[in-house]
């Protein structure tokens, strides 16, 4: 069953609106939705806003039958050539906010893990397939970082791309991935740009939010669409 996540209402309220036959399932902190959305059974649920959330809302996804997940929101943009509205489908996530360089590990590894986590290659192409299809908007694959901090400055954004190589920063998705490749469940993170993550980005983010997470429901229904022509084939 694919399950699909947001951190905010906002990103998940659009598609939650057309589930049909929905249920809930209730869970410590979380609610998790089942039910059918373009002829498909789904597992939606708002994760809140962090890696300790979203973590564990991945994990009761998972628990609850969740076999794919695609999580999908907003990001600020770190890649020069991404504007606000434009998409990101994860080529791979990391933790940019971990640091344990003074025990010899290379910045963003957590001891015992991947520095990394790849995207589910199919899920990938599927995604970006549905985000070239959204009019007016760029879309390109790219490395996604994730931390428990709202990037705000240029010498932020400057890190991240220097660093990192990141296209572009959120606070959630590569906790995703960390919990999706611990039972190797194919995953991928969308995220539709609303801000460019650099002294301007409070204003460009609450500006743009609507219209971005409506970016993002159009990849979501683009995937969904092309995931049940290929069940039916």
């Amino acid at each position: 069953m694919l399950a699909i996540m947001g951190a905010m209402d906002e990103e998940i309220e659009l598609l939650l609106a057309d589930l049909q036959d929905q249920e809930t399932l209730q869970r410590p902190g979380v609610t998790l939705y089942r039910g059918v959305l373009d002829g498909l059974p789904v597992l939606l649920a708002k994760s809140g806003i962090g890696k300790v959330n979203a973590g564990v809302t991945a994990a009761f996804l998972l628990a609850a039958g969740a076999t794919q997940v695609i999580f999908t929101g907003v990001a600020g943009g770190v890649h020069p050539e991404l504007r606000v509205g434009d998409i990101v489908v994860s080529t791979d996530l990391v933790q940019h906010d971990v640091d344990v360089t003074a025990l010899g590990y290379a910045v963003g590894t957590i001891p015992g893990e991947a520095p990394a986590w790849a995207a589910d290659k199919q899920l990938q192409a599927t995604a970006l397939e549905a985000a070239r299809e959204v009019e007016g908007v760029r879309a390109l694959p790219g490395r996604v970082a994730s931390g428990d901090q709202f990037i705000a400055s240029r010498e932020g954004v400057q890190r991240l791309w220097t660093q990192f190589g990141a296209a572009c920063a959120e606070m959630e998705g590569a906790a995703v991935a960390q919990v999706c490749a611990k039972v190797d469940v194919p995953f991928v993170v969308i995220r539709s740009v609303s801000d460019t993550a650099d002294h301007d980005a409070n204003v460009d983010y609450r500006t743009f939010m609507p219209l971005v997470a409506r970016h993002a429901k159009q990849v979501v229904r683009g995937m969904l669409a092309r995931l049940g022509t290929t069940a039916q084939a």
